[in-house]
This record gives structure tokens, C-alpha cells and sequence, in this order.
């Protein structure tokens, strides 16, 4: 994925990753008996552009993603107890982007190097590691980060492809792409080691896939033919992501034991897609009205049911990025990352 190495005017990064602000509280809603949900305001990092994105959280509700500095260039950064912290670049590098971080606070992502390409990255003890590409490539991205410090992302190789890769140990594996396929990426990775993503197929179409053991699983889209995308794994081996319906609309699911079922989407809507998902089952994303302006609202899916997040007040634009096991949840508004927070 390239990045943007400097602002200009007003962005809005889509998925499809210092100084002190205070946490308020400003929006609750009722997502389940006994419990309510508080939005908060990460804040960003200071200067004219005040933007900042989460991409995803840690149990101790640590977020990462990045922000915009007041020079314009966009930066990793770590959301933690009102504190924005910048986390740099790789050497001589000038833009960067954070997009996972383990429980110990180990934090992966993308910066630029000094000769301006994309490399995948190891944050941790206030240093940035440079993660290295396949062989004979130039570029790579890392998208997430497990328990064991198992890094997975994508990585250009000699013949110039980006295939999904792991990082281990200073070692970069090609997991490779499905039957036919010549591209591939890597986003999410479990405790257990099992990776998910998408690839292109010998059809044309890009599957969502799980890696296990060596083996690539297709996992195939909710019609045939027809896309898809994974973009999370727990421990259960459960899957979220999103595909394409046969009415041409896009959702997201939720795979398990071999089947892919269809979350549906907020009512009124069209369009959903599902980002991250906790051991517990709960499934975090956006649903939208498939319309212009776009305007999704963030959804948490429980029990069969999805339930609206609601916006920043004054604010029209939500998304749902990760969920902690207790159901905290790191997001984005229209300018600022966010947090949902648990309160009894």
C-alpha cells in the first residue's frame, strides 16, 4: 500500500494505519443490558490539519494508527490516556502509518525509507526496526502483530508481485497466493499462528483466504463468482471481512466451520463491512447507505443482531476498526480516531 508522504488540504484515509488531549465523554448508547458504550475523542497530533485515524487496538486499550503533523506529513502514531504520541519514521523516511499492536505494546506498521520506499516496520522500546522485503524486492507493509511477535503484511518479490508475508526472527516468508492467483496481502494473524487475507484467484477475483500450516484456504465470497476480503481472525479461528452479494451490494461476514454467513447490514442500508472481531464473537465495522455522500455509522454485531454505534455529536461518519474482550472498541470519525468504552 502506498502512502500519501504529505497533506495538502483535508484527507480521509479509508482501510480498505508528543502532546496531551483530554478523553471526553460525549455520546453513550445501550448495546446491551446493564452496559452502555461512551464515545471518546483521541485527539491528533497538533497543527492546521488535525487528523488523525485509529486502525487497531490492544487489550489495554492502546490504539494505534496515525495522525497528520504540522508539517504535513502523515506519521504513526500510539492513542493511550489522552496522550497522542508520534512515532516517527525509519530513517530518513517521511511518512508512515501504524496498523497493529500486540498486548506488550509492540506496535507494526508501514513507514517510507530514506530512498522513499514502503517498508514494513517493528515499533517497541521507543525504536523503529526496518522489517525488510522478500528477496529481490523493494517494498513491504505490515498489517498486524500477534501475542508471539509473528508479524504479518505483504512484501514485493523478485519478479515484482506483492505477495502476503510473515516476519519472523528476521525472516521474511512468500506465503504465496491461491491456485491461479499472482498477488496476495496478508491483514490479520491470531495466537495460533493462522493467517488471513485475500488473493487473487485463477477467476480474476480476489478471495479471501486462510492461511494454515503451509496450506492457503480459499474462502471463497457469499455468491459465486463474486470478491471478498478477510480482515480479522481470533483464537476461535472465527474470520470477519467483507464480500460481494448477488445483488451487487457489499457485506460483511462472519466465517466459521466452513461457512461463510452474511451479517447483513444496519437498517436502511446497503453496504456493511466488517474490520475486527474479539474471542468472544463480537464483530466490529461500518454500514453504510451505498449512496453519496457515503456517511457509514460504526456497527457492533452480537447475538444475530447489529447494533448502530452512533456518531460524535454534530458528527455524521463513524467506523468500527477493533474490539477488545471486554467490548471496547477503537474507531474513527469523520476528523479524529475514537474510542468506545464500557461503562456500567
Amino acid at each position: 500500500m502506498q502512502l500519501a508522504c504529505k497533506v495538502t488540504g483535508h484527507v480521509r484515509y479509508v482501510r480498505r494505519a508528543l502532546i496531551v488531549f483530554t478523553l471526553i465523554a460525549v455520546a453513550a448508547f445501550q448495546p446491551a443490558a446493564g452496559q452502555s458504550l461512551v464515545i471518546k475523542d483521541l485527539g491528533a497530533l497538533p497543527g492546521e490539519y488535525n487528523y488523525s485515524n485509529a486502525l487497531a487496538i490492544n487489550e489495554r486499550d492502546q490504539v494505534v494508527g496515525f495522525s497528520i503533523t504540522a508539517a504535513g506529513y502523515m506519521h504513526a502514531c500510539l492513542f493511550e490516556k489522552g496522550v497522542v504520541t508520534d512515532l516517527g519514521t525509519l530513517p530518513g523516511g517521511s511518512y508512515s502509518s501504524a496498523s497493529g499492536i500486540n498486548n506488550r505494546g509492540q506496535v507494526v506498521g508501514t513507514s517510507s525509507d530514506a530512498r522513499g520506499n514502503d517498508h514494513a516496520f517493528l515499533f517497541e522500546r521507543g525504536v523503529m526496526t526496518d522489517l525488510g522485503t522478500l528477496p529481490g524486492g523493494n517494498v513491504s507493509s505490515a498489517t498486524a502483530i500477534n501475542e508471539h511477535g509473528q508479524v504479518v503484511g505483504s512484501a514485493s518479490n523478485l519478479r515484482g508481485y506483492v505477495h502476503a508475508a510473515l516476519f519472523e526472527n528476521g525472516v521474511v516468508t512468500d506465503l504465496g497466493t491461491l491456485p491461479g492467483g499472482s498477488d496476495s496481502g496478508a491483514l490479520a494473524i491470531n495466537n495460533r499462528g493462522q493467517v488471513v487475507g485475500y488473493s487473487s484467484t485463477a477467476s480474476g477475483y480476489a478471495h479471501a483466504f486462510l492461511y494454515d500450516h503451509g496450506v492457503m484456504t480459499d474462502l471463497g465470497a457469499l455468491q459465486s463468482p463474486g470478491l471478498s476480503h478477510a480482515q480479522a481472525i481470533n483464537d476461535r479461528s472465527q474470520v470477519v471481512g467483507i464480500s460481494s452479494t448477488a445483488n451487487g451490494d457489499v457485506h460483511g461476514f462472519l466465517y466459521e466451520n466452513g461457512t461463510m454467513t452474511d451479517l447483513g447490514t444496519l437498517p436502511g442500508r446497503s453496504n456493511s463491512n466488517a474490520f475486527g472481531i474479539n474471542n468472544r464473537g463480537q464483530v466490529v465495522g461500518e454500514s453504510d447507505a451505498g449512496t453519496n455522500p457515503y456517511l457509514p455509522h460504526a456497527f457492533l454485531f452480537e447475538r444475530g443482531a447489529m447494533t448502530d454505534l452512533g456518531t460524535l455529536p454534530g458528527d455524521n461518519f463513524s467506523e468500527g476498526v477493533g474490539i477488545t474482550g471486554r467490548g471496547d472498541i477503537a474507531g474513527n470519525s469523520t476528523l479524529h480516531a475514537i474510542l468506545w468504552t464500557r461503562e456500567k
